[in-house]
């Protein structure tokens, strides 16, 4: 039997957990629909660069704390470089460039339904990486959704892509190449030790570009930028990914990513309660549309590379005796 440390063979995922992990994905979204109006929130005292670095340097010391706490084993040699893409993508691409992107007058609104293409990016990663094989009916169902948010975007920026959509779609593909390398890691070990390595390896840039911005950008530490920054660096860099990552390992990148298609109409739904925003028509039917094809690809077929189908009837035991580290 394999200790908790163990980090040098493969993690044993029970069969059968796909429900299970569906379930952690849709935690995982939950608290990452409260990223973008909290970072409004944040960005009333902040500088957009404080949160978009500052919240990955805040995570990284939760996660020195949690792994010194366990005594953790640091990952083979030859995952670092996936954690190098992981800690690229989100703890970097993602919170600095939609960070911006909010900075640059895009609405929390219009931010929610843009990131929905995320979910598209990261099935195709998911291929590319991890060899999942959607069937058509999943490819037509995720590209139905990635045009309605397309569309949404054009028409909200009158027929042309926005400075800002182009910060919010290099946010979307630097995230889903992290999602997509994270979540192949999440197979070796658990989710919550891929997130916190990827924001330790950070550390080294993070903490001190934190430093330098908080003393020479006269950040102003109100109620509301308190509540955003908090939220962003505790929830959304760290903990959230906690679920999101082990509910891509159990159920595969590719269906686990479509439920992430629900997260910009929860998003609408905080930003018309803690922003005030109003949510016209035009952006409520976009939600609407990606929340229909997000069912579609959960009802469409996903094959495993005969590799996977090996190692998972390998490793097929009762859910009880799964290691959740």
């Amino acid at each position: 039997m394999r200790t908790q440390d163990s980090a040098t063979a493969p993690r044993a995922i029970a069969a059968g957990t796909s429900g299970a992990g569906l379930g952690l994905a849709a935690l995982g979204v939950l608290t990452f629909s409260f990223t973008i109006p909290t970072t409004v929130l944040g960005l009333e005292g902040l500088d957009p660069y404080v949160i978009g670095i500052g919240r990955s340097a805040a995570a990284g010391v939760l996660a020195v704390i949690a792994l010194l706490s366990v005594r953790a084993r640091p990952p083979r040699r030859g995952q670092w470089a996936s954690l190098a893409v992981v800690a690229a993508g989100v703890v970097f691409g993602f919170p600095l460039f939609s960070t911006l992107a909010l900075d640059h007058g895009a609405s929390a609104a219009h931010s929610a339904v843009v990131v929905g293409l995320l979910p598209a990016a990261t099935a195709v990663l998911g291929v590319l990486r991890a060899g999942e094989r959607p069937s058509r009916v999943f490819w037509l169902a995720s590209a139905a959704g990635a045009a309605c948010v397309t569309g949404f975007a054009l028409v909200r920026g009158a027929g042309r892509v926005t400075p800002a959509d182009l910060l919010l779609f290099t946010a979307l593909l630097t995230c889903a190449a992290g999602y997509a390398e994270g979540a192949r890691l999440a197979r070796d070990m658990p989710g919550w030790r891929v997130i916190s390595w990827a924001l330790v390896l950070a550390v080294p840039v993070t903490v001190p570009v934190t430093g330098w911005l908080l003393a020479t950008t006269r950040p102003v530490w109100t109620a509301h930028a308190v509540l955003g920054f908090g939220y962003v660096s505790v929830f959304s860099a760290y903990l959230g990914f906690f679920a999101w990552y082990e509910g891509l390992a159990r159920a595969g990148i590719a269906r686990a990513s479509q439920i992430q298609l629900t997260q910009p109409m929860l998003t609408l739904l905080w930003s018309g309660v803690l922003l005030g925003e109003r949510i016209d028509a035009t952006t409520a039917l976009a939600a609407v549309a990606v929340l229909v094809c997000v069912a579609l690809t959960q009802r469409a077929r996903i094959r495993r590379t005969l590799p996977d189908l090996a190692q998972e009837r390998a490793v097929g035991m009762p859910a009880g005796h799964a290691r959740h580290g």
